[in-house]
């Protein structure tokens, strides 16, 4: 028995070494835990007045291209770029981490329950799912803002309640060829309890699918945000993220090109890093290519 489940999360273990050894990846990991450790240390380098204040305006001082007192400049009303860049970048961050764990618990729960009842109850769950995936979800998250006003955590909600769908399916694929597998079916005549299954055997052996599709949802989450706050429905003046920094970019890009150059080329990097790190992920785990 123990053998058994062992060589059930072997491939799990496997992967994780695949994707050590794949380069690009694990420099994207790395430039994203360093753009996300600078993002969030923001409030610390200003609480030590290493860093001023993004909300700090200077108006006599006006829009100022990159010098050696403002490293990247500053905006129309004087406010540090380099200030405003981090703490956008903790909002925009924490929007796909938040709304991507969000979706992440609603689609696994929804997944696992669908697979495990089974029968008819499966059918209407993923038939529920086909249903909502319809529907025109970026504008389902603008009515939200517009019905429940532009609060941030607001945002977080709506942004991941609409993005759960896809791991629904996911997992209630995935979780409906594990019910057929030996050791769940040794789990089962030992009389483990179904929530002892789900989280000693379907959870462990869902990890890999879970990391893929978490590293693919933040940047999707985050470009849903960056929309909305382009479109003026995102984070309230003065807080900020990336989307509202490259929309007052876009205001005066023939004036200060740096305001909308630098975030743009930021926001940029951290997506492609995701992506590549979704690659990553995808090829270490992906059973096709562990042969190769």
């Amino acid at each position: 028995m123990s053998s058994t489940v062992t060589n059930a999360s072997a491939p799990t273990e496997t992967g994780w070494q695949r994707f050590q050894r794949d380069r690009t990846p694990v420099i994207a990991l790395w430039f994203l835990v360093g753009i996300a450790a600078l993002c969030f240390s923001s409030p610390l380098l200003t609480a030590l007045h290493l860093l001023p204040d993004y909300k700090a305006q200077d108006l006599a001082l006006g829009p100022v291209a990159p010098c050696a007192a403002h490293w990247l400049g500053t905006d129309l009303l004087g406010r540090d770029l380099l200030a405003r860049l981090l703490q956008g970048g903790m909002i925009s961050i924490s929007v796909g981490l938040i709304a991507t764990t969000v979706a992440l618990f609603v689609g696994v729960i929804y997944g696992v329950v669908a697979a495990e009842i089974g029968g008819r109850f499966e059918d209407l769950a993923m038939r529920v799912v086909d249903i909502v995936s319809t529907l025109p979800l970026t504008l389902i998250v603008i009515l939200c803002t517009v019905i429940f006003g532009q609060n941030i955590w607001m945002i977080f909600l709506a942004v991941g309640g609409v993005s759960w769908l896809t791991m629904a399916r996911i997992v209630c694929t995935k979780t409906r060829s594990l019910k057929n597998r030996q050791f769940v079916e040794a789990a089962v005549s030992l009389g483990q309890s179904r929530p002892g299954i789900v989280l000693r055997h379907y959870l462990p052996n869902l990890s890999g699918t879970i990391a893929v599709y978490a590293t693919l949802t933040v940047p999707g989450v985050m470009l849903l945000e960056a929309f909305v706050s382009f479109l003026g429905l995102g984070v309230k003046s003065p807080m900020t993220s990336w989307g509202m920094l490259i929309k007052e970019g876009s205001d005066v890009m023939e004036q200060c090109p740096w305001l909308l150059f630098i975030p743009s080329v930021v926001f940029a990097g951290t997506l492609l890093s995701l992506s590549y790190l979704g690659d990553g992920l995808r090829d270490a785990f992906d059973p096709r290519t562990a042969k190769k």
